[in-house]
């Protein structure tokens, strides 16, 4: 409790490092609303945590259904599913990088091969390519843990559902509408919930991949925060953490109030 509140009273400062610092009231949120890297940080880190999470859920509930069957090799497709998530940030989001290099990364080799460019492509410091190549790397990294939450869940419903539904008719969909999606809802809100927070905080893609860059294309809050600790002002960079702070309690109320109902 205490570094949570102490946190929230350092975004009311001037405090530096080394320094104790004043209180300022709201002077550093008025400077972060009107940084151009901060309304940049908004609207990145909203792209960012939609698209990655939109991509976990469909990729992560289609190959946890697809495990869920009785195919061959079940048992060792689940163990390998945990590779990405089990690697290291560091290494991960490092080998990403090296993939998309100009210069000997694995996708320039390719698409040259392919005769689908004519160059060397620069993934991680073209402005339209960065975001999309780390929504693709952040992606890959965290959607093992939605296919283990969600195929733990499938195991749960009942098989006799199915096959009642089946006798009367329905097809796929409507089995997967009727019967899939409602058992598992509690799952499926939970892990939405928890993979929201981690991908907004998540430090290591952006940075170790783009560092925010380039002009501010891939900023997120907690690069943006690191910035500020870097010019030893840590009242800025407590402010833009702070800053959060009312995006994931609402996003908590609402999946709280969703949790509730039958």
């Amino acid at each position: 409790v205490y570094p949570f509140f102490f946190a929230i009273w350092i975004s009311f400062t001037d405090r530096q490092i080394g320094q104790q610092g004043e209180f300022i009231g709201l002077a550093n949120y008025r400077y972060l609303f009107n940084l151009v890297s901060f309304q940049a940080t908004v609207r990145n880190t909203i792209v960012l945590v939609a698209s990655v999470q939109a991509l976990k859920l469909v990729f992560g509930l289609g190959i946890a259904m697809l495990l869920n069957q009785a195919i061959r090799g079940r048992q060792a497709w689940r163990g390998l599913i945990l590779i990405p998530w089990a690697m290291p940030a560091f290494v991960a989001f490092i080998t990403w990088k090296l993939l998309f290099a100009p210069q000997g990364g694995a996708f320039n080799m390719i698409l040259l091969n392919l005769g689908w460019v004519d160059t060397h492509v620069d993934f991680l410091s073209t402005k339209a390519l960065a975001m999309p190549s780390v929504i693709v790397a952040s992606f890959w990294r965290g959607f093992p843990f939605w296919v283990i939450a969600f195929l733990a869940a499938l195991q749960n419903v009942s098989q006799e559902l199915y096959e009642a539904a089946a006798i009367d008719g329905a097809a796929a969909w409507q089995r997967f509408r009727h019967i899939t999606m409602p058992s598992i809802r509690h799952v499926v809100l939970v892990v939405v919930l928890l993979s929201t927070i981690w991908t907004t905080n998540s430090f290591e893609a952006v940075w170790l991949m783009t560092q925010g860059g380039p002009s501010n294309a891939t900023m997120t809050f907690p690069v943006l925060a690191y910035f500020g600790l870097q010019n030893l002002r840590i009242g800025e960079a407590a402010a833009v953490s702070v800053s959060m702070l009312p995006i994931f309690a609402l996003l908590a109320f609402v999946i709280a109030k969703m949790l509730q109902e039958d």
